[in-house]
């Protein structure tokens, strides 16, 4: 009914409306679902709807696992134990870590993370009851004081 009246899809979701159907919204998920659609479903978007699948720009970063943000402080504290010789960390300090862009890239585009060096720290002393043995030894081994 929307492109029957001459109007264009919407690209983003709450632009319009239509019998309750946020079209944006649909748009949206029908781009970055493109690889669930079929064969005969992917045409129909791109030819008669004129839908295109999401550009690799336009894709939602990946969400980072727990392992990998554990991964990401320990080397923050290693990093910071280095400079300092201690990880005495002052709970509002950040840590600024440079690394990959995480696309598996050349190395060219260099991704600046800013983390939270001094509340992790702090959490893990506290966490220390609960924290796996290898954490525990992981933190030790880099100069952690649990008390």
């Amino acid at each position: 009914m929307h492109l029957d009246a001459g109007e264009a899809l919407p690209t983003r979701a709450g632009e319009i409306l239509r019998q309750g159907e946020d079209l944006g919204r649909w748009v949206m998920s029908v781009r970055l679902g493109w690889d669930r659609l079929t064969g005969v479903q992917q045409w129909m978007c791109e030819h008669v709807l004129g839908i295109a699948p999401v550009s690799e720009d336009e894709k939602p970063k990946r969400r980072t696992s727990q392992a990998q943000k554990w991964a990401m402080h320990l080397a923050a504290a290693r990093q910071y134990y280095e400079r300092e010789g201690h990880l005495q960390v002052p709970r509002k300090h950040v840590e600024r870590m440079v690394g990959e862009d995480g696309n598996g890239g050349s190395g060219e585009d260099q991704e600046v993370r800013e983390l939270k060096l001094g509340a992790w720290i702090g959490n893990q002393r506290s966490r220390a009851a609960t924290l796996t043995p290898e954490r525990v030894e992981q933190l030790s081994k880099i100069g952690m004081r649990w008390t």
